[in-house]
């Protein structure tokens, strides 16, 4: 008997760890389908940003190449400037009126004396007359240029001069504003790069984290499944001993049964008389 409750009890509490491994089981494999949609989210989220990085190196890269194109035409057209410069002022010493001082001599002149004015401390009346030279050599440079704009060669070369001047400054522009283009979209790749591999980061722990729930999830089914054969152990021990106590009980009966029959059937050997029960009794053991 006290066998068959220590067994009971056993039995209860293996069954009651079976159910908490269960328990335990099914609340990992639920943290473990919410692991796995973390992870595809950040994934997803991830790609995300990661074509959108993509798209900006992409641009960059194209503007850069702009860049390097306007830089060529920029380099090119400052060369033509250079090359029509020498050339105009070639035209200019060839089309000067002979006689007299040339535009460059002049200019050089005036230089000297807008520095003298500038460093020197003279007095009101050689200022004055330093002022009225440099007056006169202005207007002198002023119509001397005047006559050889006049020209035709001249005027031409001018005007090719001052289109290659504009084109350069226009390539230098676009090469500032190209370049500044294409620093923002490094800028946003670069930023974007890094919320990339933030959310990347996320979603490795989110694998990690998925990874030790279901190892964890594993082990608790192993250990329930282990628990349930226990218990199923236990019940069959606990019906093998119900099977012999009714075994043990019959065998009991019958050899009680027997033991009453020998009785009867000695005090029939003896001449007694028996009642219609003892010969039932006789009957049931099997003497008659």
């Amino acid at each position: 008997m006290e066998l068959v409750e220590e067994l009971i009890q056993k039995r209860e509490r293996h069954n009651a760890e079976a159910e908490r491994h269960k328990r335990s089981r099914d609340k990992l494999n639920d943290d473990t389908r919410s692991w796995v949609a973390r992870r595809d989210e950040l994934n997803a989220q991830a790609r995300e940003f990661l074509e959108i990085a993509n798209n900006h190196r992409t641009r960059r890269d194209e503007l850069n190449e702009e860049v390097k194109e306007a830089k060529a035409q920029r380099d090119i057209w400052n060369k033509k400037v250079n090359e029509l410069a020498e050339k105009l002022a070639r035209k200019k010493r060839e089309k000067m009126p002979k006689g007299g001082p040339s535009i460059g001599q002049l200019k050089k002149r005036l230089k000297a004396l807008e520095f003298q004015q500038m460093t020197s401390v003279l007095k009101t009346d050689k200022e004055k007359v330093l002022i009225e030279a440099i007056a006169e050599l202005q207007a002198e440079v002023k119509e001397k240029e005047a006559q050889l704009e006049k020209d035709e060669e001249v005027k031409n070369l001018m005007h090719e001069a001052s289109e290659a001047r504009e084109k350069a400054e226009h390539n230098h522009s676009m090469v500032g504003k190209l370049a500044e283009a294409a620093q923002k979209e490094h800028d946003a790749m670069a930023e974007i790069y890094e919320k990339s591999d933030a959310i990347r980061k996320e979603a490795d722990k989110a694998q990690e984290n998925f990874i030790k729930c279901k190892l964890q999830a594993d082990e608790e089914h192993q250990k329930h499944i282990e628990t349930i054969k226990q218990v199923h152990d236990f019940d069959k021990m606990l019906s093998g001993l119900r099977q012999r106590k009714v075994t043990v009980s019959t065998q009991s009966e019958k050899k009680t049964v027997r033991e009453e029959a020998e009785d009867i059937y000695e005090r029939f050997k003896r001449g007694e008389k028996l009642s219609t029960e003892d010969l039932m009794a006789l009957q049931k053991s099997g003497y008659i």
